[in-house]
């Protein structure tokens, strides 16, 4: 058992996000920037190379990543992949293969219980994606270890799937680092042999005050007796947003209400699965009514059907209230993405049932006025190269099949809600 790098996880529970400066945050769109940045910070890693993903796929990308990471392991790094259990039930044999044979630790969140199983924990799933390594560097977004051009479901893709990531350095990444920490802990615990449990468990007892003390975000930290007070560093105001089942519920929920509430200027949000709750589609629609820019871009493609008809059925009263709608037709979208004014954010959160009541999600949310205008380019030349704008005429015109597809998909969600538990949210 790791007992070097226990936290607290009572305490780190108990935090809440909390902006830090000082931070780089670099923009990466889609795998052509966020691979080669994250198989560089791999090789580079010299003690700790820490990744977490829903999907880890067995194509191109996800060799390279596992070679990268095997290669790190047989260097002394000690590396970490924590996979969820629905969205890679087993790892392709010859990835598996790979990295057992370089002692890389691999644990699985979740397996999914038999086909049979009535149990409603099986919904609550790792969705997040993050990486962190040396405590330096790390990156959270929305991107699987799975290839810009491929899709499990609907095979090669003509253009690259569209998604977003950050790369960041400074304070927040010891947020991302602890985040990390935390959840890997107990599942290594569980899933350890008996006689190892106790004794990882006795180990870390002794570990916990020094580790949860390292792992805060800096300007947390008591200071020096007798030092100054720490100065704001130069750099981008952030702050690591998770949602889990704990003391985080609603907090990437709470984010975005905050900010949609305080938007004067502009609303733009990037999403693949939208299918908000009642506070939230009311948000937007107060908004539009005040005078505020609310532009939507959405999923174009039916990557799955249910979500897509959902979606649709809220397009009317949506457009009725001014919010406008664009389509993503070019590719599958899956970005998760937003940005409100000056505040904007990235992350593996989209807003639906599952990822805002149900699913372990990682945002990072960025103050910043330059980092909010270069992802609202970004966005923006997205719609105009690959979006279709949805007017309210023509979609008051869709066929009685599309809007009898609607009417079902959303009452088909709205009883996953119900049985999930959270039935007055949605």
């Amino acid at each position: 058992m790791d007992a070097s790098v226990l936290p607290d996880p009572g305490l780190l529970e108990r935090l809440r996000p909390v902006p830090v400066d000082g931070n780089e945050v670099v923009l990466l769109q889609s795998g052509a920037e966020f691979f080669p940045s994250l198989l560089a910070a791999i090789d580079a890693a010299q003690r700790e190379a820490w990744l977490e993903t829903y999907i880890f796929a067995g194509d191109e990308t996800g060799l390279r990543v596992a070679s990268a990471l095997a290669r790190a392991a047989a260097r002394g790094v000690s590396v970490r992949l924590m996979i969820d259990g629905f969205g890679t039930r087993e790892l392709p044999t010859p990835i598996a293969q790979r990295l057992a044979d370089a002692g890389v630790r691999v644990l699985v969140y979740k397996p999914m219980p038999g086909l049979l199983s009535l149990d409603r924990q099986r919904l609550r799933r790792l969705h997040r994606k993050q990486a962190c390594f040396d405590g330096r560097v790390a990156f959270v977004g929305g991107l699987n270890v799975l290839g810009d051009l491929w899709d499990p479901n609907h095979g090669a893709l003509e253009h690259p799937r569209l998604d977003y990531a950050v790369r960041l350095r400074g304070p927040i990444v010891a947020a991302v680092h602890a985040s990390m920490a935390r959840l890997w802990n107990p599942i290594a615990v569980a899933q350890a042999p008996l006689s190892a449990r106790a004794r990882g468990a006795l180990d870390g007892l002794g570990q916990l005050g020094a580790i949860a003390q390292r792992s805060l975000p800096e300007r947390l930290r008591p200071a020096a007796r007798g030092g100054r007070p720490r100065r704001p560093r130069a750099g981008v105001r952030a702050m690591l947003v998770l949602r889990d089942n704990l003391a985080n519920r609603r907090a990437i929920e709470r984010a975005y209400l905050k900010a949609i509430g305080s938007a004067r200027r502009e609303v733009l949000i990037a999403n693949a699965y939208f299918f908000p709750g009642r506070r939230f589609r009311r948000a937007l629609v107060e908004a539009a009514r005040r005078g505020v820019r609310v532009r939507l871009l959405l999923q174009g493609r039916a990557e799955y059907v249910l979500p897509h008809f959902a979606t649709q059925a809220l397009y009317d009263a949506l457009l009725h209230a001014g919010v406008e709608i664009v389509e993503y037709h070019r590719s599958f979208l899956h970005a998760k993405v937003a940005v409100v004014d000056d505040w904007a954010t990235v992350g593996s959160s989209n807003i639906d049932p599952f990822s805002l009541l149900l699913a372990r999600e990682a945002n990072v949310v960025v103050l910043d006025a330059g980092f909010a205008a270069t992802l609202r380019e970004r966005v923006l030349a997205s719609m105009a190269e690959g979006g279709r704008l949805v007017l309210h005429d023509e979609h008051a015109r869709r066929p009685w099949t599309q809007r009898l597809w609607g009417w079902f998909a959303t009452r088909m969600l709205r009883l996953g809600v119900a049985v999930s538990g959270h039935r007055n949210r949605y």
